[in-house]
């Protein structure tokens, strides 16, 4: 694990650099499936074995437990969105793309949380959130360090997009940056991105440019990917819930 312009490929031949993770994704089954078979499983990337680890009734229990939070979502719901139409103008759902499972985009949804502006940085790198956000409206800040103005990604997990527990997923720019920046970060989308994950629960959240920190952020999501279980997942939900409770969720 390790550096993008670190890696070296099975015949010593530096690899090129991918901007999307569905191109890692798709450029590893197709080196894979066209090297030398040696064993049952040898024509299968690494890629496509990790997908493969989804415990059985994981979909069920995210529809369960997402049909309560849907109906905690439509009641909160216009109680938060006075709110915030009373701090900020615009809507009161944001809609941004994001990479989830198997490197494919979807519309992730979230309940507004900042000022609407058109940011660009001048180094190419993403805008992503910081810690004192002047964007952030006053309304915004109670939602972020509740985890609450996730709540609507609720949504997608009813949709099929994300399940309730998986690894963060990130806006499409904050992928390709971090996908040409680690060899191993596409392996975080062999599951289905999450609304809270292991990273998460153990303090690794928030927009960050970081690379020591995203590192740490990624290994964490990495052992999820390969340990994942249910009980490994009815713990991290017993932690997001119990960090909310005590608004102690890392949120900025």
């Amino acid at each position: 694990m390790g550096y993008k312009s670190e890696s070296v490929a099975p015949n010593h031949v530096i690899q090129e650099k991918y901007e999307t993770v569905r191109q890692s994704i798709v450029q590893e089954m197709y080196d894979t499936n066209i090297g030398p078979v040696t064993g049952p499983d040898s024509s299968y990337s690494k890629f496509e074995s990790l997908a493969k680890n989804t415990f059985r009734g994981k979909r069920s229990i995210d529809i369960f437990i997402g049909c309560f939070a849907f109906v905690v979502f439509l009641v909160v719901y216009p109680v938060f969105a006075l709110f915030i139409k009373l701090s900020s103008k615009g809507p009161v759902l944001y809609r941004q793309q994001r990479t989830g499972q198997h490197g494919h985009d979807f519309i992730c949804y979230k309940f507004r949380t900042m000022h609407q502006l058109d940011l660009r940085r001048i180094d190419g790198k993403p805008v992503v959130t910081q810690q004192n956000d002047k964007r952030v409206f006053w309304f915004s800040s109670l939602l972020r360090m509740t985890n609450l103005d996730e709540l609507p990604q609720v949504l997608n997990v009813l949709k099929g997009d994300m399940s309730l527990i998986g690894p963060r997923p990130y806006q499409v720019e904050e992928c390709a940056h971090w996908n040409n920046m680690y060899t191993d970060f596409y392996y975080r989308y062999a599951v289905k991105p999450g609304i809270s994950g292991l990273a998460q629960v153990k303090g690794y959240r928030g927009g960050t440019l970081d690379e020591d920190h995203m590192r740490k952020r990624l290994d964490y999501d990495l052992v999820y990917v390969e340990k994942q279980c249910l009980g490994l997942d009815l713990n991290i939900l017993g932690q997001t819930i119990f960090k909310m409770i005590h608004l102690d969720t890392d949120g900025h």
